[in-house]
């Protein structure tokens, strides 16, 4: 995808430089676009923990990634790789990408010879990022009729007007993204789209990540307070909502950034259409309740309680934004139910929400 008119990928090796990784460092846009340098598995540790990538499909890429660095660092000791490996899956629990990339590598590398680990290990990563951006490309493909359908509908010069949460873009995949990838296609294609964008408390990732997205793809956007979108459903200035996942089930139940649910059961009040959009790697092919079998992430409540931001001086700064000594929580995720999901949106397809809507595209993953 674009900035400032150059493509790029959220995650790739380095060119220049052996045992390198590099990635755009999220956290600070949308004020500085800066490429950040991991050459260790610790310092990929830390980028996926502390977010300076995020996002199911660029989590587990960059996990990809990591496990090239661990087979570097292990020289040939399977059980130091093993250790390497478990600390990556450690720094965040509830996307699925991250611990399916990690196994993903380990079972290819332990299989050959020590010396061969770090060649193969690399040929891997660039396989998983690949493969990521070409299932969101086709993720974009399969739900553009569905925006098609619905611009068939509106009268001519409207926009097919599209509400997302937290940024399921290009920034959360390694390209087109998975929310985004069905809008980018019908933009491309010459449909009116508008975007409501969520802001998505508490790190802002709508209103700092898809609008910059957005913006750099001159798709036309407005960000909104999180509380907004039940208010735009009962006026009809939402025609449907799509949001990615961070796990979702076999059996269709979803787990997104917090808020999601909310999203889901005002469009289910208004007869709005609410779309998942996720390749098979954000699946969980085990646990058939996400409510009571998945953990839920709390993260600091330094997030919730301070905020950063850019100064009429120029210069981007943290501020409070809560009473000071007034705890917070964080809780970073929800869970969608499947009742509440009109369609999920893979690379293989549109499917029900249920164990037989992804088994009729997925019939022999889960096993």
């Amino acid at each position: 995808m674009l900035v400032d008119g150059k493509p790029y990928r959220t995650i790739w090796k380095s060119p220049d430089a052996d045992g390198l990784v590099q990635i755009i460092e999220q956290r600070k846009l949308p004020w500085a676009f800066e490429i950040e340098d991991l050459r260790s598995v610790a310092e990929v540790a830390v980028a996926i923990k502390d977010m300076h990538v995020r996002g199911a499909g660029c989590i587990g890429a960059t996990a990809g990634y990591g496990m090239w660095l661990a087979a570097i660092e292990a020289d040939g000791d399977g059980q130091k790789l093993r250790s390497l490996a478990a600390d990556l899956v450690a720094t965040r629990p509830t996307a699925t990408n991250l611990s399916w990339a990690v196994e993903r590598q380990l079972g290819m590398i332990l299989d050959q010879s020590p010396t061969a680990w770090p060649e193969i290990a690399l040929r891997e990563a660039e396989a998983i990022a690949d493969e990521d951006a070409d299932w969101c490309r086709r993720i974009g493909e399969h739900g553009l009729p569905i925006i098609e359908e619905i611009a068939k509908g509106k009268p001519a010069g409207e926009p097919v007007n599209i509400l997302t949460h937290c940024n399921a873009g290009w920034l959360a995949f390694v390209d087109h993204g998975s929310a985004t990838a069905p809008i980018y296609a019908a933009h491309r294609a010459g449909i009116l789209v508008h975007v409501w964008v969520d802001e998505t408390r508490p790190r802002n990732q709508g209103a700092r990540l898809t609008a910059w997205e957005l913006k750099n793809e001159g798709v036309p956007h407005t960000v909104i307070a999180d509380n907004v979108g039940g208010h735009l459903m009962q006026h009809g200035q939402v025609d449907m909502v799509i949001t990615g996942t961070d796990r979702t089930t076999y059996t269709g139940d979803v787990a997104n950034k917090i808020g999601t649910y909310l999203k889901a059961l005002a469009a289910k009040d208004n007869g709005v259409p609410f779309y998942v959009a996720l390749p098979s790697s954000t699946f969980d092919w085990e646990t058939r309740d996400v409510v009571g079998e998945i953990p839920i992430e709390q993260r600091g409540g330094d997030e919730v309680v301070r905020m950063d931001g850019l100064l009429e001086s120029g210069e981007v700064a943290e501020i409070q934004v809560v009473n000071v000594g007034s705890p917070a929580a964080n809780y970073a995720f929800d869970v969608t139910p499947a009742r509440l999901v009109t369609g999920l949106i893979t690379e293989r397809g549109v499917c029900e929400a249920s164990e037989e809507g992804v088994g009729g595209l997925f019939p022999i993953t889960k096993d």
